[in-house]
C-alpha cells in the first residue's frame, strides 16, 4: 500500500513538473511571438520612411498619412473578415472557406479563446496568433502605397486597401498557410516571398499601370529623375525594415525554438548583405555611379528573396539568393522605366520581382528534397494571376467610379497643401 501511494505521489509530481514546463515553454514562445509582432509592426514606420524619403517634399504629408492609415484599415479589416478567410479550417484542402465559429469567438465569445499550451502546439496563444498575422496582412497593402505615391487619390487608395487586405490577401494566403490546395500540392513559402511580398507587388503593378506615371516622369523617350525629399529618411526607413525582418522571418518559426530561430536570422541577415552588394555592383555597371538608392533597394531585395526559404536554405545558398535578388532589383527597375511604368520607391522591383525569385529559389536551394521547382512555379503563377487580376479589377472599378488620380493642378503643386492643408517641410523664421 505504501509502495502504491509512493508511485502515485511520484506520478503526480511528474505531472506537475510537466505542466509547469509546458507553461514555461508557452510563455517563452509567446513572448518571442509578441516581440516578433512588434518588430513587424515597426516595419510600417520603415515603409513610411522609405516612401517619404524617396518621394518629393511636396507630397510628404500625403505619403505619411497613407502609411499611418494603412495599418489601421489593414488590422481592422483583417479582424472583421480576413483572419477567418485565411485560416478557415479546411476539412478538405480547397480554395475558399470561412471560419464562422472563429468569427463568432473573436467578436462575441473571447473568453472561450484557447490561450493554453494546447493551441498551436504551445507556440503562442490565440490572440498572439491573430495579431502576428494581422501585421503581415497590413504589410501587403503598404507595398502598394509606395509604388503609386504622389498621384493617387487618397480615398481610392484606402478603398483598395480595405478590399485587398480584407479579401484578396487572406484568400490567397489560405491556399498555403491555411491548409488549402497549394499546401496540399507541396508548395512552400516559409514567411511570404509570394504570399505577402509578390501578392503586394502584383497589386502595386496593377496600380502603376492604371494610375499612370507622374507628370513629367517620361519626356521624349527619356526618364526624368524626381529627387526625393530626404535621403537620410530613406536610409533610416530601410534599416527599420531590416530590423523588422528579424520578426518577420524569425517570428515565422512560430515558436522560440533557439536553433531554428537563430538559423533563420543568420540566413536573413546574410541575404540582406548580399542583396545590398548585388544592388551596389549592378547599379555601378548600369549607371556608372555609386547609387545609394539601389544599395538600399538591394538590401530589401535580399530580404524579400530569402523570405520564402529562410529556414531551408543554407547560409551559402542564402548569400547567392540575396546577391541575385540585388542584381534583379536593378534590372527590374530599368525595365519598368523602359515600359514607362512609374514606381516611386521601386516596390514592384523589390517585392514582386524578388518575391517571385525567392519563391522559385526554394525549388533550387532548399535542403528539403520534397521541395520542387515546378511546384514552386505553379504556386507563383496561381497566386500571381489571382493577385494581379483582383487588384486590377479593384483599381479599374475605382477608376470608372470615384476616380483614382488627382487633378493635374494638384499633382503639380503637391498633394500636401490641397488634401491636408499643411506641408511636411516648413521653415519658419521668427520676426
Amino acid at each position: 500500500m505504501k509502495y502504491f501511494a509512493s508511485v502515485v505521489a511520484n506520478d503526480m509530481a511528474t505531472m506537475d513538473l510537466t505542466l509547469e514546463l509546458s507553461k514555461n515553454v508557452l510563455s517563452t514562445n509567446n513572448v518571442w511571438m509578441m516581440l516578433s509582432t512588434a518588430l513587424v509592426f515597426i516595419m510600417h514606420l520603415g515603409f513610411a520612411g522609405v516612401e517619404a524619403g524617396f518621394g518629393q517634399a511636396k507630397n510628404t504629408v500625403n505619403i505619411l498619412f497613407k502609411n499611418t492609415v494603412t495599418p489601421i484599415i489593414g488590422i481592422i479589416s483583417y479582424a472583421a473578415v480576413g483572419f477567418y478567410l485565411m485560416y478557415p479550417g479546411f476539412e478538405v484542402p480547397g480554395w475558399l472557406s470561412f471560419d464562422g465559429a472563429g468569427w463568432n469567438l473573436f467578436w462575441f465569445a473571447p473568453s472561450t479563446a484557447d490561450v493554453s499550451a494546447g493551441y498551436a502546439d504551445g507556440g503562442y496563444t490565440y490572440w498572439t496568433d491573430f495579431l502576428f498575422q494581422a501585421m503581415f496582412a497590413a504589410t501587403a497593402a503598404t507595398i502598394v502605397s509606395g509604388a503609386i505615391a504622389e498621384r493617387v487619390k487618397l480615398g481610392a487608395y484606402l478603398i483598395f486597401t480595405l478590399f485587398f487586405v480584407g479579401l484578396v490577401y487572406p484568400i490567397i494566403g489560405s491556399w498555403k498557410w491555411g491548409g488549402g490546395a497549394l499546401d496540399e500540392m507541396g508548395f512552400y513559402d516559409f514567411a511570404g516571398s509570394t504570399l505577402v511580398h509578390s501578392v503586394g507587388g502584383w497589386g502595386a503593378l496593377a496600380g502603376v499601370i492604371l494610375v499612370g506615371p507622374r507628370i513629367g516622369k517620361y519626356v521624349n523617350g527619356k526618364t526624368v529623375e524626381k529627387p526625393g525629399a530626404s535621403v537620410p529618411l530613406a536610409v533610416i526607413g530601410v534599416f527599420l525594415l531590416w530590423l523588422g525582418w528579424f520578426g518577420f522571418n524569425g517570428g515565422s518559426v512560430l515558436s522560440a525554438d533557439p536553433g531554428l530561430v537563430s538559423f533563420v536570422l543568420v540566413t536573413t541577415s546574410l541575404a540582406a548583405c548580399a542583396g545590398g552588394l548585388g544592388g551596389f555592383l549592378a547599379a555601378y555597371f548600369a549607371f556608372k555611379r555609386l547609387d545609394l538608392g539601389m544599395v538600399l533597394n538591394g538590401i530589401l531585395a535580399g530580404l524579400v528573396s530569402i523570405t520564402a526559404g529562410a529556414d531551408v536554405i543554407n547560409p551559402a545558398g542564402a548569400v547567392l539568393v540575396g546577391f541575385i535578388g540585388g542584381i534583379l532589383v536593378v534590372g527590374s527597375a530599368v525595365l519598368l522605366d523602359k515600359f514607362k511604368l512609374d514606381d516611386v520607391v521601386g516596390a514592384v522591383s523589390v517585392h514582386l520581382t524578388c518575391g517571385i525569385w525567392g519563391t522559385l529559389a526554394v525549388g533550387i536551394f532548399s535542403t528539403n528534397p520534397e521541395h520542387s521547382f515546378i511546384t514552386q512555379l505553379i504556386g507563383v503563377v496561381i497566386c500571381g494571376l489571382t493577385a494581379f487580376i483582383s487588384a486590377f479589377a479593384i483599381f479599374y472599378l475605382l477608376k470608372k467610379t470615384v476616380g483614382i488620380r488627382v487633378s493635374e493642378a494638384h499633382e503639380k503643386s503637391g498633394l500636401d497643401s490641397h488634401e491636408h492643408g499643411i506641408r511636411g517641410y516648413t521653415i519658419v523664421f521668427d520676426e
